[in-house]
């Protein structure tokens, strides 16, 4: 499938990460994303490698893999490889595509500039992880 800018602007806002976002915001991101596609059990990244990606997944879908175990699975519009990026360390997971699966992809240069010229994406970032953190922490209550 070749993406247009508009459709992926379209994906990409649908993504919870990117809530808040304008769209002039998302046009940028959109600008900036690439249309990967990834055959059934292709490691997108892999767990300890310096992560130089950020994924949404557009169709298909992934499982993250632990230390060898299964920890969650992403479907279109969820995201992964955000916590290398922006600390710079390796990658805590490995991602592997489930089936047939397409993502747009953010190169960590273009999401570091994304961020530095768009303070709303910066700032829904920061609210997704800080989500993702949360679902953890409260995770290990229940």
């Amino acid at each position: 499938m070749t993406l247009t800018r508009d459709r992926k602007a379209v994906l990409l806002a649908s993504a919870r990460l990117f809530e808040g976002v304008d769209h002039d915001g998302m046009d940028r991101i959109a600008a900036a994303a690439v249309e990967v596609d990834f055959p059934a059990d292709h490691v997108i990244v892999q767990q300890g490698e310096i992560g130089t990606g950020f994924f949404v997944v557009v169709s298909g879908g992934a499982r993250v893999v632990r230390d060898g175990r299964a920890v969650a699975t992403l479907g279109p519009g969820e995201f992964f490889g955000e916590l290398s990026l922006l600390d710079g360390r390796p990658r805590v997971a490995q991602v592997v595509a489930s089936g047939p699966t397409t993502c747009l992809a953010l190169a960590s240069w273009e999401l570091e500039r994304i961020l530095l010229e768009e303070p709303r994406a910066a700032l829904a970032i920061l609210r997704g992880v800080a989500g993702r953190l949360r679902d953890l922490t409260e995770a290990g209550r229940h």
